[in-house]
Parts: structure tokens; sequence; C-alpha cells
């Protein structure tokens, strides 16, 4: 069992009936850019409606040329985070690592410590699935679960120049559309796909996502 200890800025939202969509674009400095820098984070319903799918991005602004060559990090765990009570505190955890071309999954379960460390849950339910390639994606499902982890269109809009210019004071609102800041980049995703009665039923859970890096 390895030990990992949190480096990287975290992103947190509420889910009521498993509808609420978000996404935090900003990292702490120490790690942006790096292989643990989370970009955005989304939990949402599934289309099958007794599901709710976890999205970690990271790695982002990868240009078409350069994503061939971006990899997962096999020292950092991507840890989603589930509190079913409010307490602010995680009940159960979903973890992933990337091994050889693959990325093991933990999980859901309650972890073994809360907070900046965690130990990988080996004895937890573990799913895997092969690390797509750009142009060759990949699912696995497995206890009722389903799972990816590889390069995807970066999802994240936003018009970096026009919000320049609405602090600058030079504009009083967003075009609409307005001008996509990262089209045409990517990310690294990792997705699960749970059912809702593995994580809380449909009441309302707090969830956020971690990278940690080994010790």
């Amino acid at each position: 069992m390895r030990n990992m200890k949190i480096y990287v800025g975290i992103g947190i939202i509420a889910i009521t009936g498993f509808l609420l969509v978000a996404a935090d674009h900003i990292d702490a400095p120490a790690v942006s850019g790096g292989t643990s820098d989370i970009t955005d984070f989304y939990a949402f319903q599934a289309e099958d409606t007794d599901n709710v799918v976890f999205v970690a991005n990271l790695q982002g602004l990868l240009a078409p040329g350069a994503t061939d060559n971006a990899a997962f990090d096999e020292n950092v765990l991507i840890e989603f985070n589930i509190d079913t009570n409010q307490d602010n505190v995680e009940d159960l955890v979903i973890q992933a690592i990337p091994r050889d071309g693959k990325m093991y999954f933990f999980g859901p379960a309650a972890p073994n410590t809360t907070g900046l460390n965690s130990t990988i849950l080996t004895s937890a339910t573990q799913s895997s699935v092969d690390i797509s390639t750009r142009m060759t994606p990949v699912t696995e499902e497995n206890a009722g679960m389903k799972f990816f982890a590889g390069p995807r269109d970066d999802p994240f809009f936003m018009d970096f120049a026009q919000y320049s210019d609405i602090i600058a004071g030079n504009a009083s609102g967003f075009d609409n559309p307005g001008s996509d800041t990262f089209a045409g980049s990517n990310v690294l995703s990792v997705v699960v796909e749970v059912p809702k009665s593995m994580v809380g039923g449909s009441g309302t859970v707090n969830t956020w996502v971690e990278s940690k890096r080994k010790q």
C-alpha cells in the first residue's frame, strides 16, 4: 500500500439529485502545468439516470501535436472524494492510478485515511481500462461501473481576451457566443460512471477531486 500526499488545488462541488455540473480551470502555482495539474472537475447525471459520472481532466492546453506524447504520471494518484453526510470529510473515494498502459481504479469505498494523505485501497473493488490513444478511445465496464482514461478535447469554454477587457473596464460583458480560448487544445481525462446507489443514492453529496503524488 502506497502513501500519497496532495500537491494540488482541489475542485469542489455539491450535487443535489446528481444534476449539477461544475468546472475549475485554475490550480496551485506549484503544480500548474505539471503532470498532477487538475484543469477541470465535472460531476453530472449520466445518460442512464440511475448513474452519475465523475470526470477529472489533467495537463491542460495540450496542442494536438503534443498530445500523442503526453502521459499520465505513474507517481500521481487521482482521487475522487464523496462526502455523503455534509461534514466536508470524504466518506467514500474512487481512486485511479496508471501502471504500464492501464488505468487502475479502486472503489468506491471508505478510505483508510482522510485528508491530505491516502493509501491505495487494494482490498476494494478493482477495475481497469487500457489508456486510450488520441485516435482510439477505449472504455471498460465492471461491477456496474464504466471507465475511461486518455486524451480528450478540452471541454472548458472561456473567452480570456474578453474577460481581460471586462476586468480592464473596456467591455461591459461577454460576447455571445464569444471566442473559446481553449479551442483546439486537449487534456488527459479520467472518467468514472457509477450507479448512484454506490455513492449516496439520490440525495445531496459534496464531491471534490485531488491529485496526490507518491512520497
